[in-house]
């Protein structure tokens, strides 16, 4: 599905088009697409949201950055991948190495990062190309028709969670339980914290105490129903993309707590003398990627995933836009 000029998801910018099967270069490898998850950054992108920062960085472009696929063939000098093994892809294609990010472990940070659907092609394809240091093969145990958002939802609320100090005793608040906020409330519960989900449609509700949520609080469209809430979270982690959500975590966060963001947007005041911590959170590098696959295949994360064809690209993003997806959607060939 070719994305050729940005525009509104209504109008169906997506076109199914025929391209050349891609042939990997030195360090890359080719993977045949088995699922691709569908992404709200997707639609930012398709819709032109993202222009002033650069996203897309050409058009046209393939979209989706969440693939497990198959390896169809090796380029020169990748000898500890083979044919035939399953592997995925995630939004972080490619990193320099030597910056300081990079050289820390950090490599989400590097400033010449290529992403995945972004600045090159992505799997919203029958094949795609992936850089041969950034694909992960896939342990027995995940299913590869479901599981591919475990490649952005997955990794990018491992590192959220990994970045909000929780455990035994602690209690986190999780806002927004979409395809990456129900993965939240599970790698939540692991530390042993008791974590409480913020909703304001019914089905979201549903789905987080499916994920292990220990209370669903929805507080109103505009976030003005808090109630006995306010001031008692050691954390906040904010992936709901709505600007009252993330002023309403600056009153539900209590004095040194921290207010986690995985989305794009400002806070409204905060006093220095509550010492509170507001850090962003980004997918993640590759070790965080590592331990995402190592929890689900032993079960301890599951993605609530809906299979849909990828000719039905347009109308899966129109449904996202709606908010009529439970969980994430993956698209299948």
């Amino acid at each position: 599905m070719m994305l050729n000029r940005t525009g509104p998801a209504s109008s169906n910018p997506l076109k199914l088009e025929d391209v050349e099967k891609p042939v990997p270069k030195a360090g890359e490898v080719l993977v045949r697409v088995i699922s691709v998850g569908v992404c709200r950054s997707n639609l930012h992108m398709i819709e032109g949201d993202w222009l002033h920062d650069g996203v897309p960085s050409k058009l046209p472009i393939i979209p989706g950055h969440e693939i497990i696929g198959e390896i169809a063939d090796l380029g020169d000098g990748v000898n500890w991948l083979k044919k035939g093994q399953k592997v995925g892809i995630q939004p972080l294609w490619s990193t320099c190495g030597r910056c300081e990010y990079c050289l820390t472990g950090r490599e989400n940070l590097c400033p010449h990062k290529e992403i995945t659907g972004e600045t090159l092609d992505g799997g919203y394809a029958e094949y795609m190309l992936g850089n041969a240091m950034h694909v992960y093969p896939i342990p027995q145990g995940i299913d590869p028709d479901l599981s591919s958002p475990l490649f952005c939802p997955g990794v990018t609320a491992y590192r959220a969670v990994k970045r909000s100090d929780l455990g035994p005793g602690k209690t986190a608040y999780v806002m927004g339980i979409g395809g990456v906020g129900h993965v939240v409330v599970q790698i939540a519960k692991l530390t042993g914290s008791r974590v409480v989900a913020i909703s304001t449609r019914e089905e979201h509700s549903e789905l987080a105490y499916e994920s292990g949520a220990d209370d669903v609080l929805n507080p109103g469209v505009k976030y003005d129903r808090l109630g006995d809430h306010v001031r008692k979270a050691d954390s906040v982690i904010v992936f709901s993309p709505n600007q009252d959500a993330i002023n309403a975590a600056s009153k539900l966060v209590k004095a040194g707590g921290n207010i986690v963001l995985g989305v794009h947007g400002g806070m409204d005041r905060i006093s220095f003398v509550d010492e509170i911590q507001i850090r962003g959170s980004v997918i993640g590098p590759r070790s965080d990627m590592y331990s995402v696959l190592d929890l689900a295949s032993h079960g301890k994360i599951r993605i609530h995933s809906t299979k849909y064809r990828l000719s039905e690209a347009n109308e899966v993003i129109n449904l996202l836009k709606k908010k009529e997806i439970k969980g994430r959607a993956v698209l299948i060939p």
